[in-house]
């Protein structure tokens, strides 16, 4: 079995988890490569002799990527366990760490994997591409958690209009959109007033940013749908679009952003018999 951890440098100080990591997987006969994510700077501490792999290289043939952060990491990783088909393991470093299987006080628990002592858990990604009012191609991605349409300016709002399967489903002016996954829905969306769908619901939400309308609240749609975000009048200050949190795409007047469930699919690691409940209960209960 070859794994991969991939640490976010910023979380795991002088990588004290994933190093522990690697000692207690290769103690179990695991194969370990330590790779950093694509966009990392080398600007870091690290403990002398620490070597790092090449990940386009080391993706190829691995059976899993274990990755150390908060869920901003678990985010960043999912494109690259989704587009190489590995499952995903998280491991928390962060604050909520909503999508992690692991705290970091818990990695003993990695022992399981060689023995095949874990599930796969699917969870649901979007498609999010944009074409200008022009009709060229802008962009083209996939999202975990969400896609996020904000106006670019503290006193503007955006004019948007919201089309499924070509059907107009709100039209309202305000601070923006989300359109996001179940995983998405504990996240930004949440916060905005939307609901808590369940991971295995598989249906997705658009929830309304602070909108200036009394009937525009969020929808939670089908996993068959389309939709259509329509770029209304934006000011001079224009609005921005971001997929899982990366960096902002501008918008304008006229420009079409289109949502729709992804043909890939995430594989969360499981390596314990929790519900999403009780998630839910120990990580935003408790914090009353």
């Amino acid at each position: 079995m070859k794994i991969i951890l991939m640490p976010n440098p910023y979380r795991d100080k002088q990588f004290k988890y994933t190093l522990r990591a690697r000692e207690i997987l290769e103690e179990s006969g695991v194969t370990v490569r330590l790779c950093l994510p694509f966009d990392v700077d080398r600007d870091f501490d690290a403990p002398e002799g620490t070597q790092f792999d090449d990940l386009k290289t080391e993706v190829r043939g691995a059976d899993m990527l274990v990755c150390f952060g908060g869920d901003g990491t678990i985010l960043h990783a999912s494109k690259l366990a989704t587009a190489n088909h590995l499952p995903i393991l998280g491991v928390n470093i962060g604050t909520m760490g909503f999508i992690a299987e692991l705290e970091s006080g818990e990695l003993e628990l990695l022992r399981r994997l060689p023995k095949k002592e874990y599930t796969l858990e699917p969870r649901t990604m979007l498609d999010v591409a944009v074409t200008g009012a022009s009709g060229q191609h802008l962009l083209h991605e996939t999202a975990l958690n969400d896609a996020v349409i904000t106006k670019g300016a503290i006193a503007r709002v955006v004019q948007m209009s919201v089309r499924c399967d070509g059907v107009e489903a709100a039209n309202f002016s305000g601070d923006g959109v989300i359109l996001c996954t179940p995983t998405g829905s504990t996240a930004y969306s949440l916060s905005a007033g939307g609901p808590i769908i369940e991971p295995a619901a598989k249906n997705f939400l658009i929830t309304p940013i602070c909108a200036h309308a009394m009937q525009a609240k969020s929808i939670v749609v089908a996993p068959k749908r389309v939709i259509d975000v329509y770029m209304g009048k934006v000011g001079r200050h224009n609005a921005f679009l971001s997929v899982d949190g990366g960096r902002a795409l501008r918008l304008g007047m006229g420009d079409k952003i289109t949502v729709r469930v992804s043909d890939r699919v995430t594989r969360l690691v499981r390596l314990k018999d929790t519900s999403f409940f009780e998630i839910l209960n120990r990580k935003f209960m408790d914090r009353g």
